[in-house]
């Protein structure tokens, strides 16, 4: 199998939405698509939180089993796949977490979730907004001064968080090449610092003027887990654990820093070399990803979070949840010309008409993703661990968003048979 390996700086912008989000990549190459993907746009931004989801369809569980049973398009070592609410659940596995020992995905093996960590780092500032510590209209050039160049535009914290910063893209000076899956784990153990991240941006000029447009950017989140740090003092990591992690049980949910490992239980991820052989990708330096994609948790953790982020009064008071789901004015656009799917920390995607909410998320090794619908009829975590950095991912991302949405058909088609040592355990 070929493929076209993303190096750290060619996950920057529209790119990182691309493969990072995969689900975004399956929006916007809806014609080619199973399902009609469309962004969500309310008539009026305003109007976003009075919106009602229609009932979503029963559950099919031989489409759910299907769509993670197929780990060779595109190669994968595991799947697994949690869908609750009120409307069904279901739980199943396909794969190995360690294809050394053969042991099997259990519901409490965590694994790396990337930018889903956007979501804990909004719900954060979101919530010190509410506390009345944090002007989501204030720049974010007055709680961190002398930061960003002088040569930038004001850039409000409500546009980092939805990212219509306008930054622009970062330098690629002193970054050591990663283009292939070689030089990604010759250089797995190096180490950043925030300010070492931040640094890589230039001078100038901006993409676009703050406010204008909309571009998902990593950097953004940087800026947010900073933002937090200096408001509460405390690293941002701590800051999200003594709020959102402790009061909600979430005991699998971790921000490992400059740790490689992922300790206990674990699914482990894995990239195809040059050769075609596989090597442990688990070990890996997050702080490069830091406040924009470094966290570790379970499906089981990711569900009860979104649970109670989407819960008025439970993280975040109703005022300040509706900005969760409010996208910005229908002049905003993406930079090439879609529309707007990112709200202050989620991303909406209408998928066989229905409207989730949530993100997607993906590093070295793995993908992932948490969403529902807004009133939890359905909520949808997956975590898989694809071998290829490339846009190959979208065909598990784009079976399984068709099969949490779709209507069972009548005669309901039997999951093709899982390959040797590839077996599903549904529940």
């Amino acid at each position: 199998m070929t493929s076209t390996f993303l190096s750290r700086r060619a996950l920057v912008g529209t790119t990182q939405a691309v493969v990072g989000a995969a689900l975004t990549a399956a929006l916007l190459a809806g014609a080619t698509a199973p399902a009609a993907f469309a962004a969500t746009r309310p008539p009026k931004a305003s109007a976003a939180a009075e919106q009602t989801t229609p009932a979503v369809p029963p559950l099919d569980t031989a489409a759910l089993r299907a769509a993670i049973s197929d780990l060779a398009h595109p190669q994968a070592t595991a799947a697994q796949l949690r869908v609750s609410g009120t409307a069904g659940q279901w739980y199943g596995t396909a794969g190995v977490a360690d294809i050394r020992t053969g042991a099997p995905v259990r519901a409490d093996d965590t694994f790396r979730a990337g930018s889903i960590t956007k979501v804990f780092v909004a719900t954060a500032v979101l919530q010190l907004s509410a506390e009345g510590r944090v002007d989501l209209d204030k720049p974010i050039q007055d709680y961190l001064p002398g930061l960003l160049p002088k040569s930038y535009a004001p850039i409000k914290v409500s546009q980092l968080l939805n990212h219509t910063s306008g930054l622009p893209n970062e330098s690629d000076a002193g970054i050591p090449q990663r283009d292939t899956p070689e030089q990604i784990l010759e250089h797995r153990y190096d180490q950043w610092t925030p300010k070492k991240i931040v640094a890589t941006l230039p001078d100038g000029p901006m993409k676009f003027t703050p406010g204008t447009k909309q571009e998902y950017r990593g950097m953004n989140y940087v800026l947010a887990a900073m933002l937090i740090e200096k408001v509460t003092g405390k690293p941002y990591a701590k800051a999200i654990g003594e709020r959102v992690l402790r009061p909600l049980g979430l005991r699998h949910t971790s921000f490992p820093g400059n740790d490689p490992k992922i300790h206990g239980p674990h699914v482990h991820g894995y990239l195809a070399m040059a050769d075609g052989t596989l090597k442990d990708a688990t070990d890996f330096d997050q702080s490069e990803a830091w406040g924009e994609g470094e966290m570790i948790s379970t499906t089981g953790d990711l569900d009860r979070f979104v649970t109670a982020l989407f819960t008025p009064g439970k993280l975040l008071p109703k005022a300040t949840l509706d900005k969760m789901f409010t996208l910005p004015g229908a002049d905003v656009r993406m930079v090439d010309g879609s529309p707007a799917s990112y709200s202050m920390g989620l991303q909406s995607v209408t998928v066989n008409g229905v409207t989730l909410w949530g993100k997607t998320g993906e590093r070295y090794g793995y993908n992932s993703a948490v969403v529902a619908t807004r009133d939890l009829q359905r909520k949808v975590v997956y975590s898989w661990t694809p071998t290829h950095r490339d846009k190959s991912q979208m065909g598990m991302v784009l079976r399984i968003a068709n099969a949490v949405t779709k209507p069972a058909s009548p005669s309901p088609s039997t999951p093709p048979s899982p390959s040797a040592g590839q077996a599903v355990n549904a529940g």
